[in-house]
């Protein structure tokens, strides 16, 4: 990975300090070793994966199994943090971070809904991934459809 901004992007300066802390509460074993074989998207593959919840909160998996969908909240330890616009590679003209879902934020936190296949303990089998085996795990929540679904959500054709 380049530290040089693409042509078209501009770098921010980040603060000097951290404002909060946070527990990774476990690791996501994916295929993908590279960002280049990375999916592009969390749609973009079926391969079954899994979250690997530290033993330490185990028990706080207890009736997890009931939602057949959760959603992941990961830390994208590989990807820029310093870019206020980007030019994605699908994209036509530069974006502003806040517009895209691109890795390259200042708070790399990602977010995927994903089918849970199955639970062995502490292990989550999971489809719908698309980050670098070993990538930091932040939390889990359940996918409640009630909630989160938004089938009048839109976004304006070529954004």
């Amino acid at each position: 990975m380049s530290d040089l901004p693409r042509p078209g992007e501009k770098q921010l300066s980040l603060p000097p300090d951290f404002d909060a802390g946070v527990h990774f509460i476990g690791r996501i074993r994916t295929p993908w070793g590279d960002r280049s074989e990375c999916p592009k998207n969390a749609n973009g593959s079926d391969a079954v994966c899994s979250v690997e919840v530290d033993p330490r909160y185990e028990e706080a998996l207890t009736g997890v199994e009931a939602a057949s969908h959760l959603i992941l909240l990961y830390w994208m330890h590989a990807a820029r943090r310093d870019l206020a616009i980007q030019v994605p590679r699908h994209h036509e003209r530069p974006r502003g971070t806040f517009s895209v879902r691109s890795p390259a934020r200042p708070n790399p936190i990602a977010l995927s809904v994903v089918w849970l296949v199955e639970r062995d303990g502490r292990i989550l089998k999971v489809v719908g991934l698309d980050c670098l085996d070993g990538t930091a795990l932040l939390d889990i929540k359940p996918y409640l459809p009630s909630v989160d679904s938004r089938p009048d959500a839109t976004m304006a054709p070529g954004a």
